[in-house]
């Protein structure tokens, strides 16, 4: 059965922060992203109609235990919440570990804290880059309109003027000692039944996350990689997904936006979200970079069954649109650019997400006045193949982005051997004839 909570309230006034203040970066009219930064915090509030969102990306600055660090990462957040004029509620968190062993403790920490409202929660084994024990990914909610429900364990539905989205929290595979290939069909196959019992569907996905350990690693005559790739190209093909809700016209190919990146050790992981609403002003748009080939259509080289994903996926609700980001990395065409040069890679792969999510791309996808600029990015994860690079790679994010952009930096294998670096991320803008 549904738990439902109460509906967020909204106080009398902001309250007077605690701590370091938050510093709100200018923003250009139009815009609906609003930055701020805080030590050992960065944060977008994002205000749609009568709902407000909040991105958090946490890192702790102090170097201690991991239940210290946690405890550091949990005041930093409710010191955020302390500051917003609606109350707010978690709804998704993704816990970034450097120690795996530190999951089960994580866990009865977490517990504790949110007892009664646990947000969905995924936990990847993925060092944070600046040596902390975690980092943190926080989604929260709030406004007259906005509630959430808790159908199943791991599992939470935000709700908002008559659209649900449903946040499968971290599915691991039951028999752990199968095939990359019979892992990967165990884990889609659980979160079908997931959303199914939240009374959703498959089609519904927009957005998937996975993580596989060793994901370049042999798996028989294959990569592991292609092996979870054949999986969902098998467990995809009776999917019709965006069934009702894609925008007229659309003529490529329809999937979730995802991504498929490496962790430590040899496990799986996948965690999703998926949109249901009888809204005729919303609808979904499939966007493809013009400089890149379409995953789904590359060479059988790169897998022999294709990677089953869209470069972005554009969510356009009334005059809203979200735009959720695939794992993008420096591939022109179906080929990698700047072999060897991280700096480089780096520039390429913000200069693939900057096209993606133009206005230019948008119109030339059916949707005028929909683009969005890299200061419309309310996140950004960045996974780094090799620690050396860390510093470089942060510099050229924090040139084209500023500063102030929400982003968690990891320590994360990449799906070819040759790419440096990944990065995937989350923009809000609003539709306007001007744009």
């Amino acid at each position: 059965m549904k738990t439902k909570t109460s509906k967020p309230t909204k106080t009398a006034s902001a309250r007077k922060p605690k701590g370091a203040a938050a510093t709100p970066v200018r923003r250009s009219a139009g815009r609906i992203v609003k930055r701020f930064a805080a030590p050992g915090v960065q944060y977008a509030k994002i205000e749609m109609g009568k709902v407000t969102r909040l991105a958090l990306m946490i890192t702790p600055l102090g170097r201690g235990p991991v239940h210290l660090q946690l405890g550091e990462a949990l005041r930093s957040l409710r010191t955020v919440f302390e500051q917003q004029r609606e109350k707010m509620t978690v709804t998704a968190q993704t816990i970034f570990l450097k120690d795996a062993n530190d999951q089960t403790l994580c866990e009865q920490i977490l517990a504790a804290r949110y007892v009664d409202e646990p947000p969905a929660t995924t936990f990847v084994h993925q060092p944070p880059c600046t040596g902390a024990a975690l980092a943190i990914e926080v989604w929260a909610i709030g406004g007259k309109e906005a509630y959430v429900e808790r159908p199943l364990p791991n599992v939470l539905q935000s709700c908002m003027g008559n659209i649900t989205w449903t946040h499968c929290g971290g599915i691991t595979p039951r028999n752990t000692t199968a095939s990359v290939y019979e892992q990967s069909l165990d884990a889609f196959r659980q979160l079908k039944q997931k959303l199914q019992k939240a009374g959703g569907q498959m089609d519904h996905l927009i957005r998937t996350w996975l993580y596989l350990g060793s994901i370049t690693g042999p798996e028989g005559e294959l990569e592991r990689y292609m092996e979870l790739n054949r999986a969902r190209t098998d467990f995809y093909a009776s999917v019709k997904f965006g069934r009702g809700h894609v925008m007229a016209g659309v003529r490529q190919a329809v999937y979730p936006a995802s991504t498929g990146i490496g962790m430590c050790g040899t496990g799986l992981t996948i965690s999703a979200t998926a949109i249901a609403t009888d809204r005729k002003d919303v609808f979904l748009l499939p966007l493809e970079n013009p400089q890149q080939t379409p995953v789904y259509e590359y060479e059988a080289v790169y897998s022999p069954k294709s990677p089953k994903f869209v470069r972005a996926m554009a969510e356009a609700i009334g005059d809203y649109v979200v735009l959720w980001i695939s794992g993008t990395a420096s591939i022109v065409r179906s080929k990698t650019l700047h072999v060897g040069n991280p700096r480089m890679q780096a520039e390429q792969t913000l200069t693939n997400i900057e096209l993606l999510i133009s206005p230019k791309n948008l119109a030339r996808h059916g949707a005028p006045g929909a683009g969005a600029t890299l200061r419309d990015v309310a996140k950004l994860r960045v996974y780094v193949k090799r620690p050396q690079d860390y510093p470089a790679i942060r510099r050229v994010c924090e040139k084209r982005c500023g500063k102030d952009v929400p982003i968690i930096y990891v320590v994360a294998d990449v799906c070819r051997s040759d790419l440096l670096v990944e990065m995937e991320g989350l923009a809000f803008t609003k539709r306007t004839s001007a744009r």
